[in-house]
């Protein structure tokens, strides 16, 4: 009986005739979990399938020298992250956008987006989180959104727990002030 746990997976993997099974597989076990993981990070749902995309061509070329020193997940969602900061330090550099300017643009964006249905809380939590730095929203998706534990995120990141914490305190705090600052007053 087959299951699809990392070891089966990476078992078919590591043997030429079932690679393409094995691959197929990862795939789809971690292609929903990975895409919300990039999608928190880029917002945008193009930007998120074409980061996706890019995620799995880099572990089709490197899957072969996965070390599993690591979790299969914790591999991943490395991948995934460094794939969505170059998405999004490419994206800046080539639109020239300045923080704000970049706030407003993702905002404009997300209600314009067909695949985006949250509602103004919603919305307003995800202005909150783009003004974060990059290592503290990235701290605050994986553990608010992912439900990962500090010490897989610090695996993931590649930095000490105790920073992490750190970060993510920071970064709920920051949220909790602009969601604060930007409540909309009924009078």
């Amino acid at each position: 009986m087959e299951t699809n746990s990392d070891i089966d997976i990476l078992q078919l993997i590591a043997e030429e005739k079932t690679f393409d099974k094995g691959l197929r597989i990862l795939i789809l076990k971690y292609q929903e979990p990975l895409y919300w993981h990039i999608r928190r990070m880029v917002h945008i749902h193009q930007d998120a399938d074409d980061v996706i995309q890019n995620t799995f061509i880099k572990v089709y070329k490197h899957i072969r020298k996965f070390k599993q020193d690591s979790k299969l997940y914790t591999w991943l969602y490395r991948i995934a992250t460094n794939e969505s900061i170059t998405f999004i330090q490419k994206k800046r550099k080539h639109l020239k956008i300045s923080g704000e300017l970049n706030e407003i643009t993702l905002m404009q964006q997300l209600k314009a987006d067909d695949y985006f249905d949250g509602n103004e809380a919603q919305v307003k939590l995800i202005a909150a989180i783009a003004k974060l730095p990059m290592r503290q929203k990235q701290v605050f998706n994986m553990r608010y959104y992912d439900d990962l534990s500090y010490n897989e995120i610090a695996e993931i990141l590649e930095v000490s727990v105790g920073s992490l914490k750190a970060s993510y305190h920071h970064a709920a705090k920051k949220i909790e002030n602009h969601l604060i600052e930007n409540v909309d007053h009924v009078g």
